[in-house]
């Protein structure tokens, strides 16, 4: 048989099954003609059984002194009762979920909420989100430390991404004003909870140097609750596909090579991504001549997502306010209006992520603290 399989190149199996097909047969009586690799026929249990199977689950159901009534337990009784005939486990759950017997609920997958749900107007597209976030200690051969600032637009996918020395709040300005100049101004900037976005926190009502200049250029600061995820999916997703696509895949030796590399990759990127960029809501013009000012109390509003504590209260620049006892760990967009002095709360549910009633609406006069950072 092996000598046969090695003249006609089949393999040995195959030459087993015509030895086996022809047994008892002459030549010109076998059937070679190909056979469906399903079986010829289907054994079926019996209705009876069937029946058997769901009478002992009501049984157990009722009487079983563990609660045990699945598959198992009843293949244990039916095996205790009768010598022989008796199904697979895999059998006995088979019958279960033909007939409609089974309890388990398979898990509701609810469809997920529209991007930036959680601001209205970028949910109904009406406003564009830039999330900004950093790659951090990257380390070139030789132990030149990098990091990468990196940016990206929610509904148009615009991509930014920079590298260069350690990443400070002076760079991260002078990064995106270059980059608004050159795309133009979204309506909201989102960052995480990072000191070098926030500002230092050491004391109360502080806004730091980044922020002031979003709300000098018009952009609502966005602050996304820390240790959450999903607010900032768009830009981590955007980081590992810049060090798949670039970091670890030239591995340059030098900071100009990353940046040439870097630059090469975003170009192309929004090349690709053309059609999306045109299609996201139009951003604004920057301004000509135009200049960062420090003032005492800046104009706009800044938006802070929080989960409330087991209290229903949130924090808001260094301030505890009460929001609702009957909201607790729950999420909230906390609206803060500086030149009017109020605080706005808004209740988020990501199951319905249209309904954003207003929970409370407080008046809060705030003295805004010179930028310490």
């Amino acid at each position: 048989m092996r000598s046969l399989a090695r003249e006609f190149r089949v393999s040995l199996d195959t030459v087993q099954r015509w030895v086996e097909r022809a047994r008892g047969l002459d030549v010109d009586q076998v059937d070679w003609s190909n056979r469906p690799p399903v079986a010829h026929t289907i054994q079926r249990t019996p209705p009876v059984m069937e029946e058997m199977v769901l009478q002992m689950r009501a049984f157990l159901r009722e009487a079983s002194d563990l609660g045990e009534y699945g598959a198992p337990a009843i293949h244990r009784e039916l095996m205790a009762g009768r010598t022989g005939g008796v199904p697979a486990i895999r059998t006995i759950g088979r019958i279960l979920e033909r007939r409609g017997a089974l309890d388990g609920r398979r898990r509701v997958r609810r469809p997920a909420p529209p991007v930036g749900w959680y601001l209205p107007d970028v949910a109904m597209r009406r406003a564009d989100v830039d999330s900004v976030d950093a790659i951090e200690d990257l380390c070139l051969p030789g132990g030149t430390m990098v990091d990468v600032v990196t940016c990206v637009s929610l509904h148009g996918g615009l991509p930014g991404a920079w590298p260069g020395p350690t990443l400070t709040t002076k760079r991260t300005m002078e990064t995106l004003v270059a980059h608004w100049e050159a795309t133009g101004l979204p309506a909201y900037a989102q960052f995480d909870n990072a000191p070098t976005f926030t500002g230092a926190q050491r004391y109360a009502n502080v806004l730091g140097r980044l922020v002031r200049l979003c709300l000098g250029l018009g952009v609502v600061p966005v602050f996304v609750p820390p240790r959450e995820s999903g607010f900032q999916a768009a830009v981590e997703s955007f980081n590992g596909r810049w060090e798949e696509k670039v970091w670890h895949r030239f591995v340059p030796s030098t900071l100009l090579a990353l940046e040439y590399r870097s630059g090469r990759y975003i170009r192309a990127y929004r090349v690709r991504l053309a059609p999306r960029l045109e299609a996201a809501p139009a951003r604004r013009p920057f301004p000509a001549r135009w200049r960062p000012a420090r003032e005492v109390l800046p104009r706009g509003r800044l938006v802070y997502v929080r989960r409330t504590d087991a209290s229903g209260v949130v924090e808001v620049l260094g301030h505890p306010f009460v929001v609702s006892s009957t909201w607790p760990h729950r999420l909230v967009r906390c609206e803060v209006a500086l030149r009017a002095g109020h605080v706005s709360f808004y209740a988020l549910r990501r199951r319905a992520p249209s309904e954003q009633p207003l929970l409370k609406s407080v008046v809060h006069r705030w003295v805004i603290r010179p930028p310490v950072d």
